[in-house]
């Protein structure tokens, strides 16, 4: 009975020790679960408040220039940071090759030197930011820098981060903003076909042309040919025969009234008449000796002129050239200004312009729309045409963006003068002005044409009154050769007999084409379909900088070097300089582009037939040393007396004695200019700033401090007869730099 007492006392402290265990188990699970979930709120707080944190992040937008971030951030505002990259963070190395040829010609590309600071801060902005847009310049380069960025960034290539902006306006960049679409990779790789393929051709045919023609040469794919086109276009000139011609030409009046008016010798029995020389227009003359001048036709009509279309790039750097004086890059440095965005009063950072890197004439409906209420109240409602202007695009137009326009075409030059450089505001009223104009009503002409007989030969006189002058009001476009101006007839009667007041034989000569300016190349390149808008201007800084062509004047000469150089590349490698063959390469990168052919394969194909060519001509040319004849002078030489010749040194031309090493005689290029110093009497020479800008300067510098930007000419001031100076600019008046003389002529 003991015992059963006992068992049952040690069963229940037993159980009592298990339940009090299990309990101290459930406890332990209770605490263990609540730490657990405790932890887990915690992790839970933590990633709501990171990606709180991030979402309230602003997005970094990256752009290529600083004057563009600036205007853009303040069209964002906040929530938004702007960056620039300063353009290309990666590219292909400088001291090789950088393409692997066996490989699918895989470019090596590697960050840009003195970029490592801005690379850091890209990323380091990057990461802090709840989103990242690239907005780099809506084309292939800047599609080509997208892509960079987002690679060096860690971006999904696939993500839409991409915005592009046509103008960089309040609505320019919320519309771009409004659709971002992911990289291009057909835009990318035509740029990157176009980078590779400039490498290949530069770091294969320099060496080349090092061992043949002379060290520290470089050759280029579209280089190679613009210098051909102005060697072929020199050779014309040399080669040309001039030829004699004469004319004959009248000066008529009617019995009504004492206006003159020309008209001109063109026809004999009805057939058109040639007079090689003055013998033949003596005879003519004497043949129409105390014979009548009987109006015998008269045509009268209406001839239309229609406005230019709104600029592209090629048009517009013509256009500048010829009209204001600018080199291409000059142009597109100021053009780059304007679409960046300039600081207005109100207004604050502005972009003035559209795209400047553009081949299409397409003008949005909104800006059509501006142009026409502008035009209506400057001018009325008959300087409208019917229905706004729509101008076709051209054949190999890419059409990505609109034509060079204003942004705002209310805004017009003289509102914004004050805020703009003299280059910028000359740029934006030239295009502000033919944008206009390129939406306003055709001018009318009222043209007069009449046939004058004199026995067997016959006179022809034309000439036009404006009936409404249309768009010409405001701009007409400039041509390379300006147009003969027709001069209003008076009023002319059929049958009437006209007063003969003069009759005269004039001598002329048939005249070589005229050389290359960079007005007329740049229409060469486009109308040959040779490189792309952005690639002109720097192309012909190039062939300029690598001495294989010249500045005189407006024109564009080839030297020395450049005719030897073209005339082996003519000789080894055809396909380099062949027009067609380098326009057909810029139709094959249109091709990439459009996703309709294979970057690789279009490398191959161009790279195995430039290889064999290369093989041949190493072979052909081994041991061989081209001379470039050195350009001779007549400076003498005063040690030696042989005329000095121009050579080609570290810091430019300088004259050189060819008979060293014998004779080591060197002087410096001088260009003398008419007139005298006017504080010293010595000559003036024209000199080169650092930035290629001429000045004048006394030749006794710097013992004599004259330096001026004016002209001299040969012109003498009539108050002290010192040297008289044009001013600056077009239209420059002449003036008296003597001290104390003050005279202007008027």
């Amino acid at each position: 009975m003991v015992n059963e007492k006992v068992e049952q006392t040690a069963e229940k402290k037993t159980k009592a020790t298990a339940v009090k265990a299990s309990s101290k188990k459930d406890t332990t699970k209770k605490t263990a679960a609540k730490k657990t979930t405790t932890a887990a709120k915690k992790t839970t707080t933590k990633k709501k408040a990171a990606t709180t944190k991030k979402a309230a992040a602003p997005k970094l937008v990256i752009v290529e220039s600083p004057a563009k971030a600036k205007t853009i951030q303040k069209y964002l505002g906040k929530g938004y940071e702007v960056m620039a990259s300063m353009g290309h963070i990666r590219d292909l190395p400088k001291s090789r090759l950088g393409v692997d040829i066996e490989n699918g010609f895989k470019p090596e590309y590697i960050d840009i030197r003195g970029k490592g600071e801005l690379r850091n801060e890209l990323k380091k902005k990057a990461k802090k930011s709840s989103f990242v847009y690239l907005a780099t310049d809506p084309d292939r380069e800047g599609e080509a820098i997208s892509w960079h960025l987002s690679n060096m960034l860690g971006l999904d290539n696939n993500q839409e981060n991409r915005v592009t902006f046509n103008e960089i306006t309040k609505s320019g960049v919320k519309n771009g903003m409004a659709a971002p679409r992911h990289i291009d990779v057909n835009l990318v790789n035509a740029q990157q076909t176009r980078r590779v393929l400039d490498r290949l051709v530069g770091y294969k045919l320099s060496p080349f042309l090092w061992k043949t023609v002379k060290p520290g040469l470089s050759a280029g794919r579209v280089q190679s040919v613009v210098v051909k086109l102005i060697v072929d276009r020199e050779r014309e000139i040399q080669a040309f025969k001039q030829e004699e011609y004469w004319t004959i030409d009248a000066k008529l009046s009617t019995s009504r009234s004492k206006k003159q008016f020309p008209a001109k010798l063109t026809s004999y029995q009805g057939e058109k008449v040639e007079i090689p020389n003055e013998e033949k227009a003596q005879q003519i003359l004497s043949e129409l000796e105390n014979k009548d001048f009987v109006i015998s036709e008269i045509k009268k009509g209406v001839k239309k002129k229609v406005p230019a279309p709104p600029f592209i790039t090629s048009t517009l750097q013509q256009e500048a050239s010829r009209r204001l004086g600018f080199q291409a890059k000059r142009t597109m440095k100021a053009a780059q200004e304007l679409y960046e965005g300039i600081d207005l009063p109100k207004l604050g950072a502005v972009g003035l312009i559209t795209y400047m890197r553009t081949d299409s004439l397409r003008i949005s409906e909104e800006a059509v729309q501006g142009a026409r209420e502008y035009i209506t109240g400057k001018y009325g409602a008959e300087y409208l045409p019917e229905s706004p202007r729509v101008y076709k695009k051209k054949g190999n137009t890419q059409d990505a963006h609109e034509a060079i326009r204003p942004t705002m075409p209310s805004m017009t030059p003289e509102q914004v003068k004050e805020s703009l450089t003299l280059d910028q505001y000359k740029l934006y009223k030239l295009v502000w002005e033919r944008f206009t104009a390129s939406q306003m009503a055709d001018a009318l002409l009222d043209t007069v044409s009449a046939t004058i007989d004199c026995g067997d030969y016959s006179f022809k006189s034309s000439g036009y009154s404006v009936r409404f002058d249309g768009f010409t009001v405001l701009y007409e476009e400039s041509k390379d050769i300006p147009e003969e101006k027709s001069p209003a007839l008076p009023e002319l009667l059929q049958g009437e007999t006209l007063n003969l007041n003069d009759l005269e034989k004039n001598q002329h000569f048939t005249q070589p084409p005229a050389r290359y300016t960079e007005a007329s190349i740049i229409k060469a390149l486009e109308e040959n379909g040779i490189g792309r808008p952005s690639t002109y201007a720097p192309t012909i800084t190039t062939v300029i900088q690598r001495g294989y062509v010249e500045r005189e004047s407006k024109s564009l000469v080839p030297t020395q070097l450049g005719e030897v150089t073209t005339k082996l590349m003519e000789e080894e490698f055809s396909s380099i300089v062949n027009v067609d063959f380098t326009a057909e390469m810029e139709t094959n990168l249109d091709k990439v582009e459009e996703g309709t052919a294979d970057w690789v394969q279009t490398l191959s194909t161009f790279y195995t037939e430039f290889e064999k060519n290369l093989t041949e001509a190493e072979k052909k040319m081994e041991g061989m040393k081209l001379e470039v004849p050195d350009e001779v002078t007549d400076v003498i030489c005063e040690n030696c007396g042989r005329n000095m010749v121009i050579k080609m040194g570290r810091f430019g031309k300088f004259l050189a004695c060819p008979g060293y090493p014998e004779c080591k005689n060197t002087k410096k290029i001088v260009q003398e200019t008419p007139g005298s110093c006017p504080i010293c009497g010595g000559k003036i020479h024209a000199k080169k700033s650092k930035k290629g800008k001429t000045y004048f300067g006394c030749e006794h510098n710097p013992q004599c401090p004259f330096m001026t930007w004016d002209k001299p000419v040969a012109e003498k001031c009539p108050n002290c007869g010192s040297t008289l100076f044009q001013k600056a600019g077009r239209g420059g008046k002449l003036h008296c730099l003597k001290e104390g003389c003050g005279y202007e002529k008027e």
